[in-house]
């Protein structure tokens, strides 16, 4: 359990959505998972219906998620007890089929949601919705999911990473940042669409064989067009527009398991021409993914949210007002 002075525990966090797991993922065995300190278990039922709750039995709180799933119901490890996705105790198999359920032998229960290929959780009552990415509905775009993977790093630190340009020079020099123009030109802030805020720019970019398959173009160097924006708490997207008029957009998702830890995965959408498998398209974006996540877990602690104990610079721009908003929004609480 979180504590409550820590920062994931803050209560307003508990009221945003957070991917936790990739949603072809939960298939017939329950599956844990962990949010701002939150043992979850999720599970499907006989119908392929989703369900998420706190990983305690109420008869003798065992780990749901070493149970397994029997008749299309969550069945807890410890004495049987089966659960619907809806949280209500459907058998006890220590007691008579004509003595009714204990009112009380019902999970408590969690608010799902099945969106972009992920399974999305909000612990509390939701302060705004899942962001809609209208690429998912363009027939011209296809979705590629990516593994969830666990980083030992703070949510802040993650979303901090994913707002800025001016280390691409430095970490990313096994990828696309060798040689780079260190300069950031002047940042201008704006509303990038109806749920992220952010800012236009274009970079210059190396664009090795291994990212030819992305790119789409079989040249040195390149020139990206892109735009960098949040959505609060911990949500990125980046687009990318080349110009062949292939555009790659990324959503950067980092969930806070607790203060020091986090799920990390990214959705990708393409308008290619599907002529390239999934796996190539993204092997480059998961090597830059691992030079962000190489660099972040040597950082310790919660990124801080105010505005002076930090050193910031105009490139610094974008992240300085999310942080701005999002110390706003947790100490309205």
């Amino acid at each position: 359990m979180t504590r409550s002075d820590s920062f994931a525990g803050n209560p307003i966090l508990r009221r945003y959505w957070y991917p936790v797991a990739r949603a072809d993922e939960i298939r017939d065995t329950p599956v844990a998972a962990e949010l701002l300190g939150e043992r979850l278990v999720l599970w499907r039922d006989g119908a392929g219906a989703l369900g998420a709750a706190y990983d305690r039995c109420p008869h003798r709180e065992s780990p749901l998620s070493y149970g397994q799933i029997t008749d299309g119901c969550l069945q807890c490890p410890y004495h049987g007890w089966s659960f619907a996705v809806s949280g209500a105790c459907v058998r006890v198999p220590s007691a008579s089929i004509d003595v009714p359920v204990p009112p009380k032998a019902r999970l408590a229960t969690v608010r799902l949601e099945d969106r972009y290929g992920l399974v999305w959780l909000c612990l509390d009552d939701p302060v705004a919705p899942i962001p809609t990415i209208g690429e998912e509905d363009d027939p011209s775009f296809r979705r590629i999911n990516n593994p969830v993977e666990r980083w030992h790093t703070s949510a802040t630190r993650m979303t901090d990473n994913f707002m800025d340009i001016s280390h691409f020079p430095w970490v990313h020099i096994g990828t696309f940042g060798r040689a780079q123009n260190t300069f950031v030109p002047k940042i201008e802030l704006q509303h990038l669409d109806d749920s992220f805020y952010g800012y236009r720019y274009e970079v210059e970019v190396n664009n090795p064989d291994e990212a030819r398959v992305t790119s789409g173009l079989a040249v040195a160097t390149l020139t990206r067009t892109m735009t960098t924006g949040f959505n609060l708490p911990f949500m990125s997207r980046s687009t990318i527009r080349y110009e062949t008029g292939l555009e790659h957009i990324l959503l950067l998702l980092s969930t806070p398991i607790d203060d020091v830890t986090s799920y990390f995965t990214f959705v990708v959408w393409r308008n290619d021409d599907f002529s390239v498998s999934a796996e190539e398209i993204i092997r480059f974006d998961l090597a830059i993914g691992a030079e962000d996540k190489h660099m972040l877990e040597q950082l310790d602690g919660v990124l801080p949210l105010d505005q002076t104990t930090l050193v910031s610079v105009q490139a610094d721009k974008c992240s300085v007002e999310w942080r701005r908003r999002l110390s706003l929004a947790m100490s309205s609480t």
